[in-house]
């Protein structure tokens, strides 16, 4: 990390009068944020102004002059904006592995939305069993077992960006049927909805599912709508990844628009897109089928990452049922000769019974190999599965797969090309879709570096800034901020963040709009967005003149739902 001495913070420190005390009687700011051009979350035009930041807070925008502050950031050119929110971010174990959140703090996030389906808590022994290969990799040790104490864990060790969470659905699955493909028994389901309400008390900001991936697969819709019932009495929302996002993503569809109605509970759709090349195009039949859920009363919105892959474990590649049992049981079935024939005739068939990720890919050429957690297989970093297969003297690609996942413990990540550029544009354009990264934060230096990151890791929030604002128009800079600010916390009800604002608390960025832009590509992936010269988190600086700082100022966010416990001090 690189540290900035007291010397560096040459921001026209700024001292009213000759001597500290008369500093102390007359100061009215510690910072002001000078002559940018702010655009203030809201979807307005922009304008010339200052910002004014006192402790954690915003208390002035607008022309201030001469007003007296500790220091001053001269902005000329520059855009003044809210702290970007990622909408999608996956770094709740990272950020105790290193709490710099550095991929996140260069593209401008100053607040993160995690718990994908599974989520950092509720935990069981069984559940720590199956992230145990991870943990002990990256050395976490794990002192929680519910939301809460994981916040209170997170407020101890501290992170660079705000973190709020969803509860899983797969997670509270989990923790009562554990693998096991079949329903609830009613006692179980009773089980289940006890752990949703306690995270929702916790602070969890609504219920996730993932419902491609085993053991989420297994549920049925009148499972989730039970569950997201509870979510919706705490304020909650429901987040999905949907069932299908390709062959059959308008049935898909429509049971997320059943759980939202039966459940009386607002809906966001994660990563949105239309995968698998038979698809492209049909994206206009998804976006206007939400609309006019939105049209008859349903409050549905979306997210998306501005890129044609997504990436997730390449054992998702694989069908559902193998995956039932867990780990090791997972791995059992693909050392079996006749059950890696029946795999592989269900991989090379187009389907519309379950997300066929090698098929929708196009086989073995459209998959990358991200990451390893196994170190001996470094070597098939950064490879297609296709390059894998030779370099293992493989005839079969899906072999090469299969054998990768049994060497790494089902633990390898890996990229997919699924989508088309138009489509990706064709949601982009929507008012109610905003930008998650999918991704968790990342480094270029320490364990985190280990592995080829997908470049939405480091590069979302300025690609959409540079490619899709600046260069192509495709949106422009106003709704692209309000997208990534308010639009945002809007969804979870954060009613002092997202917008530039007084009273707000003061997550700032400030960029260069004509050099802020990604640099991360598939083929090199680890590498930091630029254009992007401060940040604040809760009004400490965590980027100053583009190079990250020490501080540590982030803060769990919790939902709408919260209720603190007493803490036995006496008034």
């Amino acid at each position: 990390m690189k540290k900035l001495c007291c010397a560096m913070f040459s921001i026209a420190l700024l001292f009213s009068g000759s001597v500290a005390p008369a500093l102390a009687q007359v100061q009215a700011y510690d910072l002001i944020i000078m002559n940018g051009r702010i655009v203030d979350g809201s979807g307005n035009p922009w304008f010339y102004g200052d910002v004014a930041i006192k402790g954690d807070r915003i208390v002035k925008v607008g022309h201030l002059g001469a007003a007296r502050a500790v220091r001053r950031i001269m902005a000329n050119g520059m855009i003044v904006a809210p702290g970007f929110i990622d909408m999608l971010g996956q770094s709740e174990i990272n950020l105790l592995i290193d709490p710099r959140a550095e991929s996140k703090i260069y593209q401008g996030i100053t607040t993160e939305i995690t718990g994908e389906g599974g989520s950092i808590a509720p935990l069981t022994d069984y559940i720590l069993q199956e992230m145990e290969p991870s943990l002990k990799h990256f050395n976490v040790k794990v002192d929680w077992r519910t939301i809460g104490e994981y916040f209170a864990r997170l407020e101890r060790t501290k992170s660079a960006i705000n973190l709020a969470t969803y509860v899983g659905a797969t997670q509270v699955r989990q923790c009562v049927l554990k693998d096991e493909n079949r329903a609830p028994t009613t006692a179980e389901l009773a089980e289940m909805k006890t752990l949703v309400a306690q995270a929702m008390q916790e602070g969890a900001v609504g219920l996730s599912t993932s419902l491609v991936y085993a053991p989420a697969f297994y549920a049925k819709t009148e499972e989730l709508i039970e569950l997201a019932k509870v979510a919706a009495r705490y304020g909650g929302v429901y987040a999905t990844h949907m069932r299908n996002e390709s062959n059959s993503i308008m049935q898909a569809l429509d049971e997320t628009l059943r759980i939202g109605r039966e459940a009386k509970i607002p809906v966001e759709i994660f990563h949105l897109k239309m995968a698998g090349k038979p698809n492209w195009g049909k994206m206009s039949e998804v976006l206007n089928k939400i609309e006019d859920a939105r049209a008859q009363g349903l409050d549905i919105t979306a997210d998306q990452y501005p890129y044609v892959a997504g990436a997730t474990a390449l054992g998702a590649s694989i069908p559902p049922w193998a995956h039932e049992g867990g780990t090791a049981k997972f791995i059992e079935r693909l050392k079996d000769p006749a059950t890696r024939e029946k795999l592989k005739q269900e991989m090379r068939t187009n389907t519309t019974a379950w997300e066929n990720f090698y098929f929708l890919a196009g086989g073995g050429e459209g998959i990358l190999v991200a990451s390893v957690l196994n170190r001996e297989l470094a070597q098939y970093e950064g490879k297609r599965i296709s390059e894998v297969a030779r370099l293992m003297g493989k005839s079969d690609d899906i072999d090469a797969l299969f054998d990768l996942v049994i060497a790494d413990n089902a633990q390898t990540g890996a990229i997919y090309f699924l989508m088309s550029e138009e489509d990706v544009k064709l949601a982009m354009k929507k008012p109610w879709v905003s930008i998650g990264v999918d991704y968790s934060a990342v480094a270029t230096t320490g364990m985190l570096a280990e592995g080829r990151a997908h470049p939405r890791g480091y590069g979302s929030f300025p690609r959409l800034l540079g490619k899709y604002v600046r260069e192509e128009k495709v949106l422009t800079l106003e709704d692209a901020i309000r997208k990534m600010t308010a639009l945002a916390a809007n969804r979870f009800h954060f009613n002092d963040r997202g917008l530039l604002k007084p009273g707000y608390f003061a997550d700032v960025v400030v960029f260069d709009p004509q050099q802020i832009h990604e640099v991360a590509t598939f083929e090199d992936p680890n590498r930091l967005s630029v254009g992007m010269k401060y940040v604040l988190v809760n009004g400490e600086i965590v980027l100053f003149n583009g190079q990250q700082t020490a501080a540590l100022p982030g803060r769990p966010l919790r939902g709408a739902g919260y209720v603190a416990k007493p803490t036995g001090k006496k008034p």
